[in-house]
């Protein structure tokens, strides 16, 4: 009787000790996709947030090789985002003697890197220290990347780009980023202006094939 009281105990105190590791472990997850601003600054190094980034990706219509230097390309986005380079790229942002970027949404330099790494694009308006994608490949013989649109989730890839050499994974990565930051509500003019450079889907774009670069001459 003792024995089974005894056995009983131990799986009891054992369910116990997984119920409350769950809830320890949730919140954990929850703090990582919260980064304050206050944690964000010159002087301290990238914020955990920018190390546990993740990107989840719905791939469709793309090739074997296509989507093994996608993937290539996801793992210098993860790399260049956890830096802390790319942080001081994004804090050191100037635009006419200002630290600023062009078409902000009204939000600091600081505030724009928390909104990436907290991840939540607009259609979906959840903080997932994560960049979602849902990615279509198409082939045309046109100037453009690739786009999106507002109201959809998709951003579309031209495959003629992907099958060029030249087309390298860091600029693969700058496409990538710059598209999804529309997801997160950033914009741009639709004509090339001298601002446009320096909207936060180009600037950061060029930020992330800049580092991306390195770090494959590195490699």
């Amino acid at each position: 009787m003792t024995r089974t009281f005894y056995s009983l105990f131990i799986i009891l105190f054992l369910a116990a000790c997984g119920k409350s590791g769950g809830v320890s472990s949730a919140r954990s997850e929850k703090s990582r996709a919260e980064v304050k601003e206050a944690e964000i600054s010159m002087e301290r190094p990238a914020p955990i947030q920018a190390q546990t980034f993740e990107i989840n990706a719905d791939l469709s219509g793309l090739e074997q090789d296509q989507e093994d230097k996608i993937r290539r390309a996801f793992d210098l986005i993860k790399r260049v985002v956890a830096s802390d380079d790319f942080k001081r790229k994004i804090l050191q942002k100037s635009y006419r003697g200002e630290k600023k970027f062009v078409d902000n949404q009204g939000l600091s330099n600081v505030q724009i890197y928390k909104k990436l790494l907290d991840g939540a694009e607009e259609l979906n308006g959840k903080k997932n220290n994560a960049m979602d994608l849902v990615l279509k490949a198409y082939d045309e013989p046109a100037r453009v990347i690739g786009y999106t649109k507002p109201r959809i989730l998709t951003i579309f890839m031209n495959t003629r780009y992907l099958n060029d050499q030249d087309f390298s994974e860091p600029e693969v990565a700058m496409n990538l980023t710059h598209e999804w930051l529309h997801k997160l509500g950033f914009k741009h003019s639709a004509q090339s202006t001298p601002e446009r450079p320096h909207s936060v889907p180009y600037a950061i774009g060029y930020i992330m094939r800049e580092l991306a670069k390195e770090i494959s001459e590195d490699s």
